[in-house]
């Protein structure tokens, strides 16, 4: 029997045939175009075909390294139909993180998404000619293949084996397809983990059938009407799951090729639910924070009175499913008109649904804010290891300061040392050839070991404190979560990235890469001429500043916790350098080592 995401596009052609699937456009100033679901199931069926032509079998892996296109999709369903598994790798990768994963993962075939991505598979393959079959490159952008490159084609070429495939290629796809097993592999994802070697991630068909019929369970107020934008890597797990739920919801999708444009896409498309992390709330908060503060005096008394109602009647009524107040609904629906409904335009989401957020803590005061004026971020946790989601906020009675409560099936606890434990349908049987990393990740009886901190409210929500790993205790003695410390200062408009230090320290440090734009225009009223980002960092004035903005966040931390000095970097974190994962965490390690100087300079 096929295995449901081998089928639901099949089933969605025959019941939505002509409606819209999905939509994509290449460049900034491109024109969106709309692609079927009955385009959609062709474009599936024309890939698998082509597996089998190029010599892979049941159970071999492919990788895709690419922006977010709809040719990842095509290619892992495609992949599905043959019983392969797919290896996301992301786009930014440098050539080490590649080679290890393509290696590790055994991939047969590699696709790549344009000419930044085809160096990486070129360079893997010269060193291991034997290894590949082929290379299929997405996007022609005026790429010239290397001269000594045999192996490599494009898209195009690749369709064109599918469609001219005969007919027993049809028929061995088709007992592929049919003779699939709910736990055989579909996708192998490479945690990109804050310490050590990425670790092959195993999620299996299984795993996210349970996660989207849980989702389909809880999340009853999406429907095909909506649309949804792809705007984190396809790479990310929470990408990833969510695209096949809303492939399962019949959901089109908008896929957003560069990150970097979002601002503008987001403009065109308007989604009204779209995967977040939270760096994305805290600069749209940051933003609107900055035009309150320019507005004249009787305009920002208007706008905290809207934010006040908006808080009164979202958060004390509708979030607790009480009925709101006739008098009360009349106020909110007059600001919502001529304020709250402004800003959600400005943003790009005039009409929003919903927005899952998660990968790292977002501040309990940007969530209220969002939720005050109508757009309602959908706090959450999970891990790759956990195909995502773990725990979420319910429609109601969610409480602001948790990652809401788990997902139904799943079993989570708490240890004595107070790590969250995860066991159920949706948790990765292991890590791929990974024996040892297995036994430390799993309990004997069967607990997944997230590394994660947390406890549960008297009202069974999941409240998440630390990376267990991250989690350093000063000189003192004193234990310090330098998440907690970060995210609040993420709030602020002149700070762009902190990385708090302080393990076996007499006291706490951190560095801080200001945001330039702002830094600047404080520097300009100060009558500060060199405004280059290497004489800003090195400003006594500026670092001053910066540490007067960060005291002013942390009133209410205790002493011990308070960051005490500071460092300006002139340029952000590096995924590059392997400063930071791809989902942008601190790699406190890595950070420690490189800005060895620096640090010391705190202490001395």
């Amino acid at each position: 029997m096929a295995n449901k995401l081998c089928e639901i596009v099949g089933a969605n052609a025959r019941e939505m045939g002509p409606k819209e699937a999905y939509r994509f456009c290449w460049r900034k100033d491109g024109e969106w175009l709309s692609t079927s679901w009955e385009e959609f199931n062709s474009q599936i069926d024309v890939a698998a075909r082509v597996f089998p032509q190029l010599g892979l079998l049941e159970k071999d892996t492919v990788a895709i390294c690419s922006p977010n296109t709809p040719q990842i999709l095509i290619c892992e369903l495609g992949a599905f139909k043959n019983r392969l598994a797919v290896i996301p790798v992301y786009a930014s990768s440098s050539q080490e993180q590649f080679d290890f994963i393509i290696g590790n993962g055994e991939a047969k075939v590699v696709f790549v998404g344009d000419s930044h991505q085809y160096p990486l598979a070129y360079n893997y393959w010269k060193k291991h000619p034997e290894r590949l079959a082929k290379i299929v490159v997405f996007k022609n952008d005026n790429l010239e293949l290397e001269k000594d490159d045999t192996v490599s084609i494009y898209w195009d070429d690749f369709l064109r084996l599918g469609m001219e495939a005969p007919e027993e290629i049809r028929k061995e796809v088709a007992r592929r397809t049919s003779e699939g097993l709910p736990e055989d592999m579909a996708t192998l994802i490479y945690t990109s983990g804050t310490t050590g070697e990425p670790k092959g991630v195993a999620i299996t068909h299984a795993n996210y059938d349970a996660c989207i019929a849980a989702h389909l369970e809880l999340l009853t107020q999406v429907d095909s009407s909506d649309l949804s934008m792809a705007f984190l890597p396809m790479s990310h797990i929470l990408e990833k799951a969510w695209c096949f739920f809303c492939i399962t919801k019949g959901i089109p999708i908008a896929v957003n090729y560069d990150p970097r444009v979002i601002q503008d896409t987001i403009h065109t498309v308007h989604p009204n639910i779209m995967c977040c992390v939270p760096r994305f709330w805290e600069k749209v908060y940051a933003g609107v924070k900055e035009k309150i503060e320019k507005m004249g005096r009787l305009q920002r008394t208007m706008v905290r009175r809207a934010i006040k109602c908006g808080e009164k009647r979202n958060l004390h009524y509708m979030r607790l499913g009480k009925k709101v107040p006739a008098m009360l609904e009349r106020e909110y629906r007059f600001w919502d008109a001529r304020i709250f409904s402004k800003v959600k335009k400005a943003i790009g989401i005039p009409n929003p649904n919903f927005f899952p957020t998660a990968g790292a803590p977002l501040s309990d005061r940007i969530v209220e804010f969002m939720r005050a004026i109508g757009i309602d971020v959908l706090i959450g946790y999970g891990l790759s290891e956990t195909t995502a989601t773990v725990s979420f906020y319910p429609t109601k009675d969610y409480e602001i300061g948790t990652v809401g409560v788990p997902l139904p099936g799943l079993e989570v606890k708490i240890d004595k040392n107070g790590e969250i434990l995860v066991k159920g349908e949706t948790v990765t049987p292991g890590y791929y050839k990974n024996p040892e990393a297995n036994e430390k990740a799993f309990t004997s009886d069967g607990f997944f070991r997230t590394g994660d901190a947390g406890y549960f409210t008297r009202n069974g929500a999941l409240v998440l404190t630390e990376r267990v790993k991250d989690l350093f205790k000063t000189s003192n003695g004193k234990y310090i979560a330098p998440q907690m410390l970060e995210s609040r200062l993420a709030e602020n408009k002149y700070i762009d990235e902190v990385a708090v230090i302080g393990d076996q320290r007499k006291y706490v440090t951190a560095l801080v890469v200001p945001n330039l734009s702002q830094l600047r225009r404080w520097a300009q009223n100060q009558g500060i001429e060199d405004l280059g980002a290497e004489s800003l960092a090195k400003n006594p004035a500026a670092v001053e500043f910066i540490l007067s903005e960060i005291n002013k966040v942390q009133e209410e931390v205790a002493d011990y916790e308070k960051i005490k000095k500071i460092t300006l970097l002139p340029h952000h974190f590096s995924i590059m350098n392997g400063e930071v994962t791809n989902t942008m965490k601190v790699r406190r390690p890595v950070v420690a080592k490189r800005y060895k100087d620096e640090i010391e300079a705190m202490y001395d």
